[in-house]
């Protein structure tokens, strides 16, 4: 994997919504590992791309599961071309290049999985390969973020007190309205109306949760629903694919959501 792919050479649009940049750069500088709390579809993702452009740093991404392992994340033996050789998984990688490694969604890793993070999320700030015998040191250049949705939380999935204290914690919500309308517009060029139509319908479901719906419309799915009807697809079908789908497969819930839709468009 050569280090050049991974660089982020043209800027992310990212709107901040407090000190969340002051902080990471912050945290960076002190080699501190950070913590990105927030609902699916907020920015955690854009934030970091639009971080690691900041800073001039390479970006991995790992979009955790409850399937990976720790053999995932730093590295196993593979046999090619009739030899066994060592290849680097994306933590291993990350740190040999001083690079930014961002575990997406965190608490769906495995119990120990994680726990392979925890000498880098000190300061001791190692990783420990237990194959090949080898400690890789990080370079100060070297950063970890994870991020997970506080929403999901559970006994099976939550963060143990062990990982969490290692990290500077950054909460992250749904912009204001106005700042939402903004993003949508930007991102779609669909327009100021429909953007805040866009906007309130959006406000309408996350009123919904825990009424029927885990989750209101993100800030993504509006950015999808701008996306189509900028290209011509009507707003009801827009809304109805993009959004009321994507949200649930209650018949009755579906119904309720098309509703809304239709109020405003």
């Amino acid at each position: 994997m050569r280090t050049e792919a991974l660089l982020i050479t043209k800027e992310p649009y990212y709107e901040p919504q407090g000190d969340e940049i002051a902080l990471f750069e912050g945290a960076y500088r002190n080699k501190i590992p950070v913590l990105l709390k927030g609902p699916t579809g907020c920015g955690k993702t854009r934030f970091m791309e639009h971080m690691a452009w900041r800073l001039k740093r390479p970006l991995v991404t790992v979009s955790c599961h409850d399937d990976l392992t720790a053999s995932d994340l730093v590295g196993r033996y593979l046999i090619t071309a009739g030899e066994t050789v060592w290849i680097d998984g994306p933590l291993a990688h990350a740190v040999r290049v001083g690079g930014i490694c961002y575990l997406d969604e965190i608490v769906e890793a495995r119990k120990d999985t994680t726990v392979v993070i925890h000498p880098l999320a000190d300061d001791r700030r190692t990783l420990p390969i237990e194959k090949t015998g080898e400690v890789l040191n990080a370079p100060p250049e070297f950063a970890l973020a994870i991020s997970y949705n506080p929403g999901y939380q559970s006994v099976l999935k939550d963060l143990k007190q062990s990982t969490r204290q290692r990290f500077v914690g950054l909460e992250f919500d749904y912009p204001s309205a106005d700042l939402e309308k903004c993003i949508v517009d930007h991102e779609s060029g669909v327009g100021d109306e429909i953007a805040a139509k866009l906007v309130r319908f959006a406000a309408m479901t996350r009123n919904l949760k825990g009424s029927g719906l885990e989750e209101g419309a993100s800030t993504r799915l509006l950015v999808h629903a701008a996306k189509l009807m900028a290209s011509g697809i009507s707003a009801q079908a827009a809304c109805r694919g993009a959004i009321a789908q994507a949200l649930t497969d209650d018949p009755e819930m579906l119904a309720a959501i098309h509703e809304l839709s239709a109020s405003l468009f």
